[in-house]
C-alpha cells in the first residue's frame, strides 16, 4: 500500500511528505529535479528503491515546493536555498525528527549539502549520488556543461514536456522501453508544469556550492556512476576531494537515476556506510533455460506506425507473449521495452515456447527472434541473474528475424524430443569467453 501523504506548513507553503518504515534513524531523502511523492510509488524501479531505503531506515520523502503535490509557486518566484532548507526544518519538525542522515540525489544533493553545512546538528551523515558542486563550465571546473549546451536542453524540455522525452541522456538502458518512457512521461508532467521544470534547469544551472563543501563535518559518501552521460563522473570525484573526509565509491553504469540500473550494488554502499552492516542476499541456485526475445525493427515499426499506434501494438504483444509463457510453464524475469527474459524447467518447452511467441508475433504483422541458453542461474528476492542470462542475450542477439537460436547446451538436452535443428557454426559471444556452436530450431 502507498504510504499516507501528510503535509506541513513552510511559511506560507504546504510542503507534501510521507513517512515510509521504522528502522532505528531517521533517513531524510532529498530528490532531484523535480519529484512527486505519491506517483513515484507507481514506477515499480522507483518504488522497489524506496522499499529497499525504508527496509534499513525510518525514511522521510518530501516534494520540494513547486513540485509534486508541494505548493506551485509562481515561476518567477521559486525558492531561495534558505526556503528550501526552512522547508526541509519543517518536514523534519512535523516528523517529529531530530536528526537525520541525508540523501541528496543529483541536484538534491547540492540542497542536502547545505543543508549539512548549515545544520550538524541535526545531522548524523550525508550520502550524494550522482550529485555536482557547480552545474555550468568554468576554467576551473570544465567538465560541466556549457552554457550552449544548457540552452539547447532548456528547449528540448520546454518543446517536449510531458511528451515522450528521449530520456537516452538519463537512462540510457531504458532507452528503447516504451512502458517505461510512458510512465516517466506522466511522473515529469504530473511533478511540475513545463515553465517550472525549465525555471528549475536555468536555477540549477546558477548553483555554486563549492565554498560549502570545506564546511561539512559529517560522515560523507559520495556515489557515482562513472558511464553517468548526465552528471560527469568528476563531479563526484570533485566532491569527494574538497568535502572532509569524504568516502568516494565509484560504480559502473551509465544510468544518472540511481534506481535505474543496478540498484542493489548502490543501495548496498548506502545500507553499509549508514548501519555499519554489509547486507547480505540470499540467492539461489538452479539449472534452468533462459529464453530472450525481442522485436526485429522496432524503432523502424514505431517511426513508420507512430507512438499511439506502437504503444498500442507493444501492448498486443506483451499480452500474447505472456500467453504463451503461461502455456508453456515459463517465469517471467523482466520485461525491457519490447523484449522479454523468462525462464523454464525444461528447455523443450521453452523452444515451444519461443515458437508460439515467433507466430503470435507474426499475427500481429512484425517478427521476433529469440535466443537460448540453459545453465545455472542465481535466483535473488526474485531476481534472476547469472551468465546463463547473458549468455541467452548474446544468443538473441545473433539471431534473424523469426528465427530461435540456441546454444548446443539446449540441443544436447532435447535430443529426441522431435524438434529440428540447424547447425549455425561456431560464434563468439560478446563478454562471454570461448567460441559457442549455435543451433537453430525448427
Amino acid at each position: 500500500m502507498q504510504p499516507r501523504t501528510r503535509f506541513t506548513r513552510s511559511g506560507n507553503v504546504h510542503i507534501a511528505y510521507q513517512i515510509v518504515g521504522d528502522g532505528p534513524f531517521d533517513l531524510v531523502y532529498v530528490p532531484g529535479w523535480i519529484s512527486h511523492v505519491e506517483l513515484a510509488w507507481e514506477e515499480p524501479t522507483l518504488a522497489s528503491f524506496l522499499e529497499r531505503l525504508a527496509s534499513f531506515s525510518r525514511l522521510i520523502v518530501f516534494d520540494k515546493r513547486g513540485t509534486g503535490l508541494s505548493d506551485r509557486v509562481p515561476d518567477d518566484q521559486l525558492p531561495s536555498h534558505e526556503e528550501r532548507m526552512d522547508d526541509i526544518r519543517a518536514v523534519m519538525d512535523a516528523a517529529a525528527s531530530e536528526r537525520a542522515a541525508f540523501f541528496g540525489v543529483s541536484e538534491g544533493g547540492g540542497l542536502a549539502t547545505l543543508f549539512a553545512a548549515t545544520y550538524p546538528q541535526r545531522t548524523t551523515a550525508l550520502v550524494l549520488c550522482g550529485s555536482f558542486a557547480k552545474r555550468i563550465w568554468s576554467p576551473d571546473y570544465p567538465w560541466a556543461p556549457t552554457p550552449e549546451e544548457r540552452e539547447r536542453e532548456y528547449e528540448v524540455v520546454e518543446r517536449e514536456w510531458g511528451g515522450m522525452m528521449d530520456v537516452a541522456h538519463y537512462v540510457p538502458t531504458m532507452a528503447n522501453d516504451e512502458a517505461f518512457k510512458g510512465r516517466l512521461a506522466t511522473y515529469l508532467r504530473r511533478a511540475a508544469s513545463p515553465g517550472a521544470a525549465v525555471t528549475l534547469l536555468r536555477m540549477n544551472t546558477r548553483l555554486d556550492y563549492r565554498a560549502v563543501l570545506p564546511a561539512i563535518r559529517v560522515p560523507t559518501l559520495v556515489l557515482h556512476r562513472t558511464g553517468d552521460l548526465d552528471v560527469s563522473i568528476e563531479n563526484g570525484r570533485y566532491l569527494a576531494k574538497h568535502i572532509p573526509g569524504a568516502r568516494l565509491v565509484e560504480l559502473p553504469g551509465d544510468d544518472h537515476l540511481p534506481w535505474v540500473g543496478d540498484q542493489d550494488r548502490l543501495l548496498d554502499e548506502i545500507q553499509e556506510f549508514l548501519t555499519g552492516v554489509k547486507p547480505t542476499h540470499d540467492a539461489d541456485r538452479v539449472l534452468a533455460t533462459v529464453l530472450v526475445t525481442d522485436i526485429v525493427g522496432s524503432t523502424e515499426l514505431a517511426a513508420r506506425i507512430g507512438d499511439r499506434a506502437f504503444t498500442s501494438l507493444l501492448e498486443r504483444h506483451h499480452n500474447m507473449v505472456r500467453r504463451e509463457l503461461a502455456r508453456f510453464r515459463g517465469q517471467e524475469v523482466n520485461t525491457t521495452g519490447d523484449g522479454f527474459v523468462a525462464t523454464f524447467d525444461g528447455p523443450a518447452r521453452a523452444i515451444r515456447c519461443a515458437f508460439g511467441i515467433r507466430d503470435g508475433a507474426r499475427e500481429l504483422g512484425f517478427s521476433t527472434r529469440a535466443g537460448l541458453h540453459t545453465g545455472e542461474v542465481e535466483n535473488t528476492k526474485g531476481q534472476v541473474g547469472g551468465i546463463a542470462v547473458n549468455i541467452g542475450a548474446r544468443v538473441a542477439a545473433a539471431a534473424n528475424a523469426d528465427e530461435t537460436l540456441l546454444s548446443s547446451t539446449v540441443k544436447d538436452l532435447v535430443t529426441g524430443s522431435g524438434i529440428g535443428f540447424v547447425d549455425r557454426g561456431a560464434r563468439a559471444l560478446k563478454g562471454v569467453p570461448g567460441e559457442w556452436r549455435l543451433y537453430a530450431a525448427r
